[in-house]
């Protein structure tokens, strides 16, 4: 079943009742409507039927129980700052029954195994950056393709870099002056929102599948919390990059993140992908390459299975 994002960018009263998620506005509550009234406007939603919540307003009130039961489904939980960009994630401990039995296979899993993961990543990573080249500004991607045909275990040459670097640089056009930076010029804020999306996304596939998403096969930053998450992403991202081209390409104002941006970035996870030669949502593709690191980890398959655009 493909799961709801939810993105609260208003004051709200979240509470629960009945493993429903009861939704009310301050504003009604405190206003002199009819109790008839302001109980029409309640709004309930299944906490089963959530994958992603974004909370994006100070004053969003929530339970404890809410929260409970949102980490007992599986709900990756995201808080924004005051410029609503993303910048906390909130994930359950627990995923999987056989928890014990995958955290000791990914721990043990050698070194050659996560080089050759790793490579794998990298190559369907520029492979699927060459496809959203090609169709979306008509660039010569055949250096990509003998790129990524020559990465070798660990990506050793760094040819993820050299990819990045051509890649980024016929993405947008000159007159923008692009440069990929996290606090760069626009549509860096696009791109930095639908990875923070993206990530979550992941992440809680991962913790699904019973894995650690600290413990990564390549990012291994001593701080980082999601550094599985961070490697898992990597082919993923270029369906992120395809939904900002074609935002910019609209010519929608980019300069503050409204609601009508938000809209957009939040359908991430309903994206539309080809991954084992089926169209699946984003979300569920998410929850298949997990299963196929775990199963890579146990020694049960010797590639993890990505999506292609």
């Amino acid at each position: 079943m493909i799961k709801r994002t939810l993105c609260f960018s208003n004051p709200t009263y979240l509470s629960l009742k009945n493993d429903q998620l009861v939704i009310k506005l301050p504003q009604v509550e405190n206003s002199n409507l009819t109790d008839n009234l302001k109980l029409e406007m309640i709004r309930t939603i299944p906490i089963e039927d959530i994958g992603v919540l974004v909370l994006d307003n100070k004053q969003i009130t929530l339970t404890q129980g809410v929260l409970e039961k949102m980490l007992e489904n599986n709900c990756a939980v995201i808080t924004c700052n005051s410029n609503h960009m993303p910048i906390g994630l909130m994930l359950p401990l627990c995923g999987n029954t056989t928890q014990n039995e995958r955290f000791t296979d990914q721990v043990e899993a050698s070194l050659p195994l996560k080089k050759q993961l790793w490579q794998q990543t990298v190559q369907c990573k520029i492979r699927n950056q060459a496809s959203v080249l090609s169709t979306t500004r008509g660039s010569i991607v055949n250096n990509m393709i003998v790129w990524a045909n020559d990465v070798r275990s660990g990506d050793s040459g760094n040819l993820e870099g050299r990819a990045a670097a051509y890649y980024w640089k016929n993405m947008f056009p000159k007159s923008m002056n692009f440069t990929r930076d996290r606090d760069g010029v626009q549509p860096n804020n696009l791109l930095n929102y639908g990875y923070a999306i993206l990530r979550a996304v992941i992440a809680r596939s991962l913790v699904a599948s019973g894995l650690l998403p600290t413990l990564g096969i390549h990012h291994h930053n001593r701080y980082n919390a999601y550094c599985l998450a961070d490697d898992i992403m990597e082919p993923y991202r270029p369906y992120v990059d395809k939904l900002v081209v074609s935002i910019v390409d609209s010519g929608m104002d980019i300069s503050e993140m409204t609601p009508d941006l938000k809209k957009e970035m939040l359908s991430i996870p309903v994206i539309d992908v080809i991954i084992n030669g089926q169209r699946s949502p984003l979300m569920i593709a998410a929850g298949q390459t997990t299963a196929s690191l775990y199963k890579c980890y146990s020694g049960e398959l010797r590639k993890i299975i990505y999506p292609e655009m």
